[in-house]
């Protein structure tokens, strides 16, 4: 829709703007944390085993009977909106407003150019934060490493000013580690590292974990306690060779591919910059952000079977071999090779592209948000405003809307407030009253023509949160080898409990949307 709005996508099917081409500018505000009782409005209709429909809108109450007076003065309607998510989970909101599908045209450009190097491959900062990758200090003050943590030496100015094609020659590493279970949880016991033009197996080695092992994992990991008695080699040893091998001595730092590599770097107790997943660049069948398995890819595009060992478990060096050969056929068949569904990109691409406001470029766009939005979705804005409060979002929502078409700004007062077991009268009253006095000033600040969307983008989640905590919290019991006898009572998960989580996470994606044009 907002693309519509202000750039040059189509018009949604459930929406019409008459003289779209007359706004001038777009603000898109997320509150989450905004309750429908706030606003007098009934809880929204959900049901996750029979109608999941909703209404297309609600009309509001007047301004006197809602705690927020300036959204019943302003909308005349609320839209239901439903996050995305699966059956037991609720996917991120942000996320899914700042990707939108690439335009056909689009996808047949970039599927003409025929990737032949690994490199174009590589992990973005944003997609290494979203996808819990330990960060490299030079690359982000994202990660802070505890000890006994480790990062690859930052690369030279040289090698991250080299083109792709000059990257040909960048060492490629596949990898996979084993772990086993200990007092301190789960522990490196085994390190495999196949070289990317040779094929051949530079580094295979069995790691003594610090703490004694508590489960050896074998269905899982293959590791015994026969194969890991003779062994002294530590993981600081393990480290230690690895940085020798990854660092930038000679050429371009090294590429490490990997199928979730985030968990053998975390094993590992190493940062590095430059990763490719193989979780991420192939595509699970029912589409993102679900990850294929790394044993359907391999039988899907490799034609082979892995991981058939029963209990004997995984044999990492078959793992990493399935990765590397997975790679070369992404980079032998093109980016959408292993694709199912419409590929995304961020809306500021598409922005940045549009053509129906004076030419690609004209559109500026700024995201002012809490946290470091430069290294996640603000990361394509032309303006990045990092906040600690509300009051700062509001003072540079007030800073950015006049030089930007697009401004994005989320108020987070009301979630903080609504995550409370039980918020005060006076708290809640209190942080009510701030945001309606944010919405006042911020929408008397803005020039005639703007388009206002503000959305909240889901409901109460704590229920939910609980719930999934729970049920990992007994699944990771089970894993551990207990039995269901070994577990308290009031802590089994059973399958009324699973009916009740289906319901709560229904519940936990319905959220409101407000329209509006000043």
């Amino acid at each position: 829709m907002i693309l519509h709005l202000i750039a040059d996508a189509p018009p949604p099917g459930w929406l019409k703007v008459e003289n779209h081409r007359s706004i001038r500018k777009v603000v898109a505000l997320l509150i989450p944390g905004l309750l429908p009782s706030f606003l007098a409005l009934p809880p929204l209709p959900t049901s996750a085993t029979a109608n999941p429909n909703l209404p297309l809108s609600i009309p509001l109450p007047t301004d006197s009977s809602t705690e927020i007076p300036f959204i019943a003065s302003t909308f005349s309607f609320a839209c239901p909106t439903r996050a995305p998510g699966d059956q037991t989970r609720m996917y991120s909101v942000l996320s899914s407003f700042f990707q939108g599908p690439v335009s056909g045209e689009e996808k047949k450009k970039r599927l003409l150019q025929r990737v032949a190097y690994p490199v174009r491959y590589l992990l973005t900062l944003e997609q290494m934060v979203e996808n819990d990758y330990p960060i490299p200090s030079y690359m982000a003050d994202i990660f802070q490493k505890p000890p006994g943590w480790l990062e690859t030496t930052e690369p030279s100015m040289e090698s991250i000013l080299l083109l792709p094609t000059d990257q040909q020659q960048s060492r490629v590493y596949a990898i996979d580690c084993e772990m086993c279970l200990t007092e301190d949880g789960k522990e490196l016991t085994r390190v495999c590292l196949i070289d990317y033009t040779s094929g051949i197996t530079i580094y295979d080695q069995l790691v003594k974990p610090a703490k004694p092992i508590t489960d050896y994992l074998t269905r899982w990991s293959g590791i015994t306690e026969e194969a890991l008695a003779p062994v002294t080699t530590t993981l600081t040893q393990v480290q230690k060779h690895l940085l020798t091998i990854l660092g930038p001595s000679s050429g371009p730092t090294s590429i490490l591919v990997g199928h979730s590599l985030e968990s053998d770097l975390k094993a590992l107790k190493i940062c590095h910059p430059r990763c490719i997943d193989t979780a991420i660049i192939y595509h699970h069948p029912r589409g993102r952000p679900l990850k294929p398995g790394l044993a359907w890819l391999t039988k899907k595009w490799c034609g082979r079977e892995i991981q058939t060992r029963g209990d004997g478990g995984h044999d990492p060096e078959e793992d990493a071999r399935a990765c590397l050969d997975l790679l070369k056929l992404k980079v032998q068949n093109g980016a959408g090779f292993g694709e199912f569904r419409t590929d995304y990109e961020s809306i500021f691409e598409r922005m940045a592209r549009a053509v129906g406001r004076g030419g690609p470029g004209t559109i500026r766009s700024a995201v002012v948000d809490h946290g470091n939005p430069s290294a996640m979705h603000g990361s394509k804005a032309n303006t990045v405003i990092p906040c600690t409060n509300d009051a700062e979002v509001l003072e540079g929502l007030l800073q950015s809307v006049p030089g930007h078409e697009f401004a994005f700004g989320r108020f987070t007062g009301m979630l903080a407030t609504t995550n409370l077991a039980e918020p005060s009268p006076e708290i809640l009253s209190s942080a009510l009253a701030n945001l309606n006095n944010h919405l006042i000033t911020l929408y008397t600040s803005l020039p005639p023509r703007t388009a206002v969307v503000l959305f909240t983008g889901h409901s109460d989640p704590r229920k939910m949160a609980a719930l999934n905590a729970r049920k990992s919290a007994f699944e990771s019991a089970i894993r551990s080898g207990k039995t269901a006898e070994d577990i308290d009572r009031e802590l089994w998960w059973t399958s009324s409990d699973g009916r009740e989580l289906e319901e709560e996470v229904e519940k936990a994606k319905r959220g409101l949307l407000f329209l509006g044009i000043k």
